[in-house]
């Protein structure tokens, strides 16, 4: 038996491993049997042929956790060469001789270190398969003291043996090991048993060829990734071989109630190792509502592979994902536009975040960014604009957002578009900027558009006033509210009482306030009240006040603040008071119908 030291260049290094290099102890399973998967490998590249397999076994009463493997083992001069000598990675000098392409997955030479996390003692036993090759053991505490002797190992591979210390008891459960192992190594390319289950019996779907994938595979595939998410709508297969490479599938999810857009899923993957569920570094932001798996090689992480590293390869990255994405985008809106438009909700939010964000991504989709009209069909921006020579485009909130005014649109045969509440806010005001000559307008902005001309009340009477100026002068008697703008138009629609105008800059920017939840602007909206001098209860109630000017003035109190709450105008604390009036006015009608 020898003795020896540990080749490093601080004797505090194994302290700072087990508590500062990894982030989660549960690492160290997966650096484990990354390393049983390297050694396999290597033996492959040399030729050798074999039923090759990794195993793990907890034995509780010694308080053991074993990882055994048949690759191509170790002699004892290169667990001097690899162990001793901490951060010297056997893979890179491997790759290296041998010339390979493929990625070995070891990269740093810290990962069996990481063992220390959990354990007060490790053991390698290790036989090579070089011919002639003695079995080699070692053993180390954590100090930087290591003993070294003749193994017992009759067959080709390695053993590594922790020994558990209290801290770290829970590694010694079947439930734990055997999740961990599910999460970081479910697609390892050789069989890990572990006691006589095999963990990993399917190969990762990206690596198939797409024209071979049935939807069935994908969908299940993704149950497998996602076990309680709906069934994703469509998705995605990666392969890209230059400037780098990367594989992998990328699924578009059913948005449902409880739907988390902050929540990033993507399963980050390097050379079927599980890396990361945050790719949040790797692809844009607006891509984050995505679900699926990327594998690379290329991918620059971190010493203990825990995270990204953030360079010019990264970025790259996530451009190639963008355009991919994108190109799927465009090729279902032309081949299959009807189930694009079904599932236009599922990636609304994708494209009208990227374009915000991403130039090059609002060229690629611009054409198919549609919105639902009045009419109930679907256009793009383009299309809208062809049909208008005069480039105002008029929209609307959600469908069922005011009614009443969509009808004098409908009469008037205006097409109006159904916006998203918050998004399409920003989207406005940068596709403004980037068409020349278009403008958005909401349809309570304007007047214009609605007006019959042809019915207006212009006759004057003997005082010089219009019908319509003396109806405009009662409403305001009857209102009485400072800085609202009073106008009495003849309306296209005689159903519609009155409609509140909204400046268009005002609304935009409250809108903006509402969806940042900044504080609110100090100066008053822009407000104008309109009331319809076609409508025959506007009529009727002007009228009345000939004889009864106080339930006249109620009463237009009323059309007003039911104006206030169609266009959802109404303060939330002004809803008592309306209640208050309307049942006033209501007691004032019964007695005057009873006198």
């Amino acid at each position: 038996m020898t003795t020896g030291t540990l080749s490093i260049h601080s004797e505090n290094i194994l302290p700072i491993i087990k508590k500062w290099l990894y982030s989660d102890k549960d690492i160290f399973v997966r650096e484990l049997v990354s390393n049983s998967s390297d050694a396999i490998r290597k033996l492959k590249v040399l030729g050798v042929s074999d039923t090759f397999r990794i195993t793990i076994a907890i034995d509780k009463e010694e308080k053991t956790l074993t990882f055994s493997d048949n690759g191509i083992g170790m002699t004892k001069e290169e667990i001097e060469k690899y162990i001793t000598q901490i951060a010297f990675s056997g893979a890179e000098e491997f790759i290296e001789k041998y010339q390979l392409k493929e990625e070995i997955i070891g990269h740093f030479g810290l990962g069996f270190y990481s063992s220390y996390m959990v354990s007060k003692k490790v053991a390698i036993d290790t036989l090579s398969y070089q011919k002639g090759a003695e079995p080699a053991f070692w053993s180390c505490d954590g100090s930087s003291t290591y003993t070294m002797e003749k193994g017992t190992r009759s067959q080709r591979g390695t053993t590594i043996t922790l020994y558990i210390d209290e801290e770290s008891s829970e590694y010694l459960q079947e439930g734990k090991i055997g999740e961990i192992l599910r999460k970081y190594c479910l697609f390892f390319p050789y069989p890990i048993f572990f006691h006589g289950k095999e963990i990993n019996n399917k190969e990762p779907l990206w690596l198939k060829n797409p024209s071979e994938v049935s939807d069935k595979e994908y969908i299940d595939f993704y149950h497998q990734l996602y076990p309680l998410d709906p069934a994703p709508i469509f998705w995605v297969h990666l392969n890209i071989d230059y400037p780098f490479h990367m594989k992998g599938i990328l699924y578009f999810p059913k948005i449902h109630s409880r739907f988390d857009y902050q929540q990033s899923t993507i399963k980050l993957f390097c050379n079927r190792v599980f890396v990361s569920d945050n790719c949040k570094d790797l692809l844009p932001d607006y891509l984050m509502v995505l679900r699926g798996a990327i594998d690379s090689p290329d991918i620059p992480l971190n010493v203990s592979r825990s995270y990204l590293q953030m360079d010019t390869t990264v970025r790259q990255l996530g451009s190639h994902v963008s355009k991919k994405i994108s190109d799927r985008l465009s090729s279902l809106y032309k081949t299959e536009k009807e189930r694009f438009i079904e599932h236009w909700q599922d990636v609304e939010m994708i494209i009208k975040l990227g374009i915000l964000q991403d130039e090059k991504f609002y060229e690629r989709v611009k054409e198919f960014l549609i919105w639902k009209t009045n009419g109930g069909n679907w256009v793009s921006l383009e299309e809208y604009i062809a049909s208008h020579p005069d480039k105002k485009i008029y929209y609307t909130g959600e469908e069922k957002d005011e009614p009443h005014l969509l009808a004098v649109y409908k009469e008037k045969k205006i097409e109006v578009l159904y916006t998203h509440p918050f998004i399409d806010t920003p989207l406005i005001n940068f596709l403004e900027r980037k068409k020349e000559g278009i403008s958005f307008h909401r349809i309570d902005s304007h007047v214009d558009e609605l007006l019959d001309p042809a019915r207006e009340k212009t006759l004057l009477d003997s005082e010089g006033k219009t019908e319509a100026g003396r109806i405009a002068d009662f409403v305001r008697t009857s209102l009485n509210i400072k800085d609202l703008e009073i106008e009495a138009k003849s309306l296209a629609s005689d159903s519609l009482p009155a409609f509140l105008v909204i400046d268009e800059g005002m609304r935009r920017l409250r809108d903006y306030m509402q969806m940042t939840k900044e504080a609110s602007p100090t100066f008053p909206d822009k407000k104008k009240f309109v009331i319809n001098t076609n409508n025959s209860f506007v009529l009727a109630t002007f009228r009345l006040q000939k004889d009864h000017p106080d339930i006249a003035k109620a009463i237009m109190r009323q059309i007003y603040d039911l104006t206030l709450f169609s266009q959802k105008e109404l303060d939330i604390k002004e809803v008592p008071k309306m209640i208050a009036r309307n049942m006033e006015v209501m007691e004032k009608l019964i007695q005057l119908k009873k006198g």
